[in-house]
C-alpha cells in the first residue's frame, strides 16, 4: 500500500517519461512511482487532457503564472469518488476542476505540480521540485 511518506522519498528526477497521448507532457520517477504504485496512470492522463486545452489557455490568458507553473490537488470524495483541481496558487480559485465518480485511489490527497520549460510540460512531486 502507497503512503504519502513513500512520495516525500523523491528528491529531484533523473529519468522522465514521455506521456503517450500528449507529447509535450513527461512526468518524474516520483510521478511514474504514484502511477504505478496506486494503479492511478488515469490521474496522468487526466491532467495531460487538460494541458493546451481551451480551458486551460483561458485560464492562463487570465493569469500568466499559469503557463509556467501551477498545482493539482486529487482529493478523495465521501462515496468512492474523487476530486481533481487545479490551481495558480493555492489561495486562488480553482481554473479546473473535474468530478471523478468512483476511483479505489488509496490516498486521501495528493498533489501533483506542473511547470512548463517553453517546450513541455512536467509533472512532477511538490517533493521533487
Amino acid at each position: 500500500m502507497i503512503r504519502q511518506s513513500d512520495l516525500n522519498q523523491f528528491t529531484g528526477s533523473e529519468s522522465f517519461f514521455q506521456h503517450p497521448l500528449n507529447r509535450k507532457v513527461v512526468y518524474t520517477e516520483g510521478v511514474q512511482y504514484l502511477a504505478q504504485e496506486a494503479g492511478a496512470y488515469w490521474l496522468i492522463d487526466a491532467i495531460a487532457s487538460w494541458l493546451g486545452s481551451d480551458k486551460h489557455r483561458t485560464a492562463a490568458a487570465k493569469d500568466p503564472r499559469i503557463d509556467y507553473l501551477h498545482f493539482w490537488t486529487l482529493k478523495r470524495q465521501t462515496g468512492g469518488g474523487a476530486r481533481l483541481v487545479a490551481k495558480a496558487d493555492s489561495p486562488d480559485e480553482a481554473f479546473i476542476v473535474q468530478d471523478i465518480e468512483f476511483t479505489d485511489f488509496p490516498l486521501d490527497t495528493v498533489d501533483i505540480w506542473v511547470g512548463f520549460d517553453g517546450s513541455r510540460w512536467t509533472l512532477y512531486l511538490p517533493s521533487e521540485h
